[in-house]
């Protein structure tokens, strides 16, 4: 091998190993973490809702937005709106199908216009059995280590998308005009991350 490629090759390492040590992995602590929407109902008001069982990670190293990733992956058949019937409902064929779709996944893309500790989360959500590019308006909340000694770290955010472009069309006409429900979906999400190791750590406590 010539001097020219073994600069390259250790160059090439060395890099890797850099990233490396910047990134740290965070597990999404799902207790304190929250994944909620609202779609508007009736065309008055809006009804809110949540999904208890979750589950992934991020990557996350500080000052490098552009190596952030993320994935998610949520149990369509834990959604939560308070009312067992409407929940029900939800679950059947005319909404998220869970029988045959049984979870909605996220995998982030790339960062972009960070500033300020805000900026887009770019991304994949397959919902339905069909998947489609989102963009999430992102925002950092911080990060510490709690009394226990995890290091943890905090984002919220949000986006809004169309149901229909996830094959989720059910509705129906009101008799004085308009739909049962809302086609445009708010997500929001408020999300906490325990550092890998850390997280190791408390589960064996």
């Amino acid at each position: 091998m010539g001097d020219n490629m073994k600069t390259v090759v250790l160059t090439a390492v060395a890099a890797l190993a850099v990233q490396s040590a910047w990134a740290a992995t965070y597990e999404i602590d799902k207790v304190h973490s929250e994944v909620g929407f609202k779609v508007r109902h009736m065309m008055v008001g809006k009804t809110t809702g949540r999904f208890r069982d979750f589950s992934g990670a991020f990557e996350f190293d500080g000052d490098r937005p552009k190596q952030w990733t993320a994935k998610a992956t949520i149990a369509a058949a834990s959604i939560d709106t308070a009312d067992a019937k409407r929940d029900e409902h939800l679950r059947a064929p005319d909404f998220f199908d869970v029988e045959k779709h049984r979870a909605i996944e996220f995998t982030s893309t790339g960062v972009s216009g960070w500033r300020d500790g805000k900026g887009k989360l770019h991304g994949q959500l397959t919902m339905h059995g069909v998947t489609r590019p989102v963009v999430l308006d992102l925002e950092f909340n911080g990060e510490t280590t709690d009394p226990w000694g995890a290091q943890r770290a905090g984002f919220s955010a949000k986006t809004k998308v169309d149901r229909r472009d996830f094959g989720i069309v059910w509705n129906k006409a009101l008799d004085k005009g308009g739909l049962a429900v809302g086609n445009d979906v708010e997500i929001t999400l408020d999300i906490e991350g325990v550092k890998k190791d850390a997280a190791s750590k408390q589960a064996k406590r």
